[in-house]
């Protein structure tokens, strides 16, 4: 099975992976920590990939793309680029909640041998975060909360090192080892690859959200124009 996995939940990342049976192989990858030019980069990227990889879009077996947790506009670049891609080349598109990839990566480094948290920054001094089983399976979440309410497990991901004492009050641990850890688009390949492998179904393409937006229509747009009824 050939896929291509998108997410831009925490940064711009893709990745082109050919699996069998419990085997990924990743052909091609790109990230980019320029979070303000996701729609930019993000299409002109993939089309490299796969013209290095010698692919063409019409030969990829499915299109699988983040859904967040993440910021309303880097969902949106991600989300809004694999429903066309999909569309362009007739491929199903699926989504996945974008921690699982960084679980992925947790459970296939052999990390965690019991429940454990996986979380980033979610701004607002508050972190996304989800439970997971030490194969990586979804137990609860995603959530965004402080830190002093996350659960009480070992923290994996960019979020644990941002507020250690309040994990740690909370009966968390903060895994520093793994604090640089952002969402991958080729874990992400492979833990939706497990998922189809085993008769599954990826989630829809609605976005994690969580929390409203920041951006506010002002009042004045609101206000009923003169003579309007």
């Amino acid at each position: 099975m050939l896929l291509l996995a998108i997410d831009t939940s925490a940064r711009a990342t893709a990745a082109l992976v050919r699996t069998r049976e419990d085997r990924t192989e990743v052909l091609e990858t790109f990230s980019t920590d320029q979070v303000n030019a996701h729609a930019e980069v993000l299409a002109p990227a993939i089309a490299g990939m796969l013209e290095q990889a010698g692919v063409s879009g019409g030969e990829i077996d499915r299109i699988v793309v983040g859904v967040g947790p993440g910021p309303f506009t880097g969902l949106r670049v991600g989300i809004a680029t694999a429903q066309a891609l999909g569309f362009a080349w007739g491929v199903p598109v699926g989504g996945a909640c974008s921690l699982d990839a960084i679980a992925w990566e947790v459970a296939a480094g052999g990390a965690a041998t019991s429940r454990f948290v996986t979380a980033i920054d979610a701004r607002r001094r508050e972190l996304y975060w989800a439970v997971y089983d030490d194969a990586a399976r979804l137990i609860d979440g995603p959530h965004v909360t402080a830190a002093a309410e996350v659960a009480a497990h070992p923290v994996f991901g960019a979020g644990a090192g941002l507020y250690p004492e309040q994990l740690g009050a909370a009966g968390a641990e903060a895994m520093l080892g793994w604090d640089d850890r952002r969402p991958d688009a080729s874990a992400l390949a492979a833990s939706a690859a497990r998922i189809l492998n085993e008769g599954g179904e990826l989630l829809a393409t609605t976005p994690l959200y969580l929390r409203e937006s920041d951006a506010k229509v002002p009042a004045a747009m609101l206000a009923p124009k003169d003579g309007a009824r």
